[in-house]
């Protein structure tokens, strides 16, 4: 899996620093012993380094290290040799690989580009004091971590989004003259039925997050209409639940640890590649054809997941989605049964080290990966989920009605 295998020591990352540093700023480690009492005199000549200039470079990098993405980017408008050091690209890729599994979500908009953690893009003993600033720019605009981190960060995407046009303001005051219809979703995934905690029962029984605002009696294409839900009390939704078999044989399965049948897809052999094929039960594709959008509730657990199995399966579901499946969204709940304990945060970096290596959970950037969903024309998003506590849900919940057109 690309990059999660990978580790980059911050020695690698203070050398690059340290390289670059007595390269282009020789007299940046330097500090004249008047510097602090005369007067500073502008004789046209370059300016005596600033009193975070002269620390050590393994000191800035710790600075760094503890400072949001936005204050690191303020920091290199401080001056030309902050400007210079904040955009090593080995830096921001140590940022990369130790930060990703700590968030908490990811779409189609932030995916990192993860081929940059093992493309040779630069070593332990490479990196931009090799080359002379503004040259091989081509290179660069391929290996550009610092932009990558930036804009799947969860502290900075704000700042990526696009602003919303005027009209787009008039045009939500009129459709707020007219009753919308109640989007309806249809959820499936092992995510469901491997869990210690069902997130459905828990979903039904949480009246403080999500309170069930009834059954209707309607059916979608005789299959079910599902159970109906309130969102932040004014937004009505219904969620139609596909197990993969019924409940004997999912509790069966869940106590032995074993696979159980799918009864929703039927396997049609592997295609050229040797990737599994899938086709939908016919009642599947019904539900499918009518549903405004799709929640897949994946196992998030260490050492779970189907692999090309899940990945075949959800292509199948949108392709089985009609003429404008393109557009219907995808929300992926990376779920787990119970929340990880917690760990507390010090003054040291090794304690950083040995919380993320400790992680509980898939991340949801790998999740993605693992799923394939970079490759999908949809809209998608993985929002990390606790099934007994429901954290996260409403976040994932939020992205999935504002993508099927709901105006929160």
């Amino acid at each position: 899996m690309a990059g999660q295998s990978q580790q980059l020591s911050e020695s690698a990352v203070i050398r690059s620093l340290r390289r670059f540093r007595d390269r282009y700023f020789p007299h940046a480690g330097k500090v004249v012993k008047d510097d602090l009492t005369q007067p500073v005199v502008d004789t046209g000549e370059e300016p005596q380094p600033g009193f975070l200039d002269i620390l050590p470079v393994d000191v800035q990098f710790l600075i760094m290290a503890f400072l949001s993405p936005a204050d690191i980017c303020r920091l290199g408008a401080t001056s030309r040799y902050w400007r210079a050091m904040v955009r090593d690209p080995l830096l921001w890729r140590y940022f990369l690989l130790r930060d990703m599994p700590h968030w908490p979500s990811i779409d189609h908009v932030t995916m990192p580009n993860l081929e940059l953690l093992d493309a040779p893009l630069i070593s332990e003993d490479v990196s931009l004091d090799d080359r002379e600033e503004g040259e091989d720019k081509e290179v660069e605009s391929k290996v550009d971590c610092m932009s990558e981190y930036l804009k799947g960060c969860p502290s900075c995407r704000q700042q990526w989004l696009p602003s919303r046009p005027a009209y787009e303001v008039v045009t939500s005051f009129l459709q707020s003259l007219v009753t919308p219809s109640e989007p309806r979703f249809a959820m499936f995934g092992p995510g469901m039925e491997q869990l210690d905690v069902s997130l459905v029962t828990r979903l039904m029984h949480a009246p403080d997050v999500l309170p069930v605002s009834g059954t209707p009696h309607r059916q979608i294409n005789g299959v079910g209409s599902g159970i109906s839900y309130m969102f932040n009390s004014q937004h009505k939704f219904n969620i139609l639940t596909l197990y993969s078999t019924n409940r004997a044989e999912r509790e069966k399965a869940r106590v032995q640890q074993q696979s159980v049948s799918n009864k929703l897809f039927t396997f049609e052999g592997t295609d050229d590649s040797g990737c599994p094929v899938y086709s939908p039960a016919p009642q599947v594709q019904q539900v499918c054809q009518v549903v405004d959008g799709f929640i897949y509730v994946a196992n998030a657990e260490p050492g779970k997941g189907e692999g090309e199995s899940e990945v075949a399966q959800i292509r199948a579901v949108l392709s089985s989605a009609g003429g404008s499946a393109a557009s219907r969204p995808l929300l992926v709940l990376s779920c787990v049964a119970r929340e990880e304990p917690e760990t507390v945060r010090t003054n040291s970096l090794q304690t950083i080290t040995s919380r993320n290596r400790g992680r509980c959970r898939t991340p949801c950037v790998y999740m993605a990966e693992r799923l394939g969903l970079p490759q999908l024309v949809n809209p998608w998003m993985v929002q990390d989920t606790v099934a007994e506590s429901l954290s996260g849900l409403l976040d994932g919940i939020s992205w999935l009605l504002r993508c099927s057109g709901v105006k929160l």
